[in-house]
C-alpha cells in the first residue's frame, strides 16, 4: 500500500482533494483527526492534545485500513494532514516536537507527498489560526519535505486542474515503486 502524504497550510483544500480522489481514485483516505479532536474540545488545545493527535496519526500509520474512509483494499491510501504538520505545529506553538513523533516518521515513512498551495481564497473558521501566515507555513512544510528525501509535488491551481495534478503525481508516485 502505497502512503501519499496531503499537506499544506490552512485553507488549501486538503481534506476536499482527498474526498474527490478517494471518490474518483478508490484511494483508502485518513480523514484529518486533528480538525475532529480540537473541535471536540470546550478549552483550549494544549501540548499533550498536541501528542495525543500525534499518537493517532501513528496508530493510522500503523492500521490505515482500521480508520480510512473509502476503499479498505486500495493500493493507494491518503494521509489528510499527518506528522510533518503535527510536528511543525508542536514546533510553532511550543518550540519543542515530542521524539516518539520523529521516530515514527523514520518508522512509517510516506511513499511521496503532494503539498498543496495557499493559491486558494482562504476560507475563516473557528478551528483556523493563521490564515494571514499560509505562505510561511508553506515554506516550512516544503523544507520539512525535502529534509526526509522522499519524493513530493507542489499542487497549484483550482478544480479540475488542481485534482489532474494531484492524481498525476499519485500516478508517477506508484509507478517509482513498482
Amino acid at each position: 500500500m502505497q502512503r501519499i502524504g496531503i499537506i499544506g497550510p490552512e485553507s488549501t483544500g486538503k481534506s476536499t482533494l482527498c474526498s474527490l480522489l478517494a471518490q474518483r481514485c478508490g484511494y483508502l483516505w485518513i480523514p484529518e483527526y486533528a480538525r475532529t479532536y480540537v473541535g471536540n474540545l470546550s478549552r483550549a488545545y494544549t501540548y499533550d492534545d498536541v501528542l495525543l493527535i500525534a499518537r493517532r496519526q501513528m496508530e493510522e500509520l500503523r492500521t490505515p485500513q482500521k480508520y480510512g474512509e473509502g476503499n479498505k483494499q486500495a493500493d493507494v491510501v491518503l494521509y489528510d494532514t499527518e506528522l510533518i504538520i503535527t510536528k511543525v505545529w508542536m514546533q510553532h506553538l511550543y518550540g519543542k516536537v515530542a521524539p516518539e513523533i520523529e521516530q515514527a516518521m523514520t518508522d512509517y515513512p510516506m511513499d511521496g507527498y503532494l503539498l498543496l498551495a495557499a493559491d486558494l481564497p482562504a476560507e475563516d473558521d473557528p478551528l483556523r489560526e493563521n490564515l494571514d501566515r499560509r505562505d510561511y507555513f508553506f515554506a516550512w512544510y516544503e523544507r520539512e519535505i525535502q529534509a526526509t528525501g522522499i519524493p513530493y509535488t507542489i499542487v497549484r491551481g483550482t478544480g479540475e486542474t488542481r485534482t489532474k495534478q494531484a492524481v498525476e503525481s499519485i500516478q508517477k508516485i506508484q509507478c517509482a515503486h513498482r
